[in-house]
């Protein structure tokens, strides 16, 4: 007696393969894209400068300056900036450093825009601090995925990652760990330990959410 067939779905026979390739941003989209990531950078910014905090990279640096030295947040973030622009050339390719470069010019004038608009503000130490943190880094990551970042320590954590393969949320928070140090010589050491847990709040978001080789649409 044969046996009777057996029945099996049309598709089990064609292997399943993962997509090699995804449609790629338009130009609109990187433009939105970029536009959106430099407005929610910039309000985690005033929150973290409305409770007098810092946080890493040369954002924090930056913010650090700027309660030192009357002078504008915006133009000390350009400046620091500047030296990373070369190795963002040298490293990443023109399109990438001038996304760079506008979206730390963007930062830079919408951080003022939105003192102007919502004016000085009395925030809890510790929600100002993980709030600013948690949209600075959100902001960071919309940046990424839009082939932009805030240039410094951005540009060459994202080359670490590429080169070896290291998180960019690690190598980002050990490099922090040394601007929320050097925050002693300018703010009350409570702000500080509260600078310190947001910064780490910012790279495990960082760390949590930004792979490489992870993300294919680009």
């Amino acid at each position: 007696m044969s046996s009777a067939p057996t029945s099996q779905s049309p598709a089990a026979d064609v292997p399943v393969r993962p997509p090699t390739s995804a449609p790629r941003h338009s130009a609109v989209e990187n433009i939105l894209g970029i536009l959106t990531g430099c407005f929610v950078v910039s309000l985690g910014l005033f929150l973290l400068k409305s409770c007098q905090a810092v946080t890493g990279g040369t954002a924090g640096l930056a913010l650090l300056v700027s309660y030192a030295v009357d002078v504008p947040f915006g133009i000390i973030f350009i400046a620091v900036n500047s030296p990373f622009f070369v190795l963002a050339v040298w490293k990443k390719g023109w399109d990438f450093t001038l996304r760079t470069i506008g979206a730390v010019v963007l930062v830079s004038v919408l951080e003022p825009v939105h003192s102007a608009v919502i004016g000085e503000i009395t925030i809890a130490p510790l929600y100002g601090v993980l709030g600013g943190n948690l949209l600075t880094g959100v902001g960071l990551l919309i940046l990424f995925r839009h082939k932009a970042s805030l240039g410094g320590f951005n540009i060459l954590v994202l080359i670490l990652q590429e080169r070896f393969n290291w998180r960019a949320g690690y190598v980002q928070m050990g490099l922090d760990v040394t601007i929320v140090l050097a925050a002693l010589t300018v703010v009350s050491p409570m702000m500080v330990v509260l600078s310190a847990l947001g910064a780490a709040v910012m790279n495990l978001t960082l760390a949590l959410n930004h792979r490489s080789g992870r993300y294919l649409v680009s």
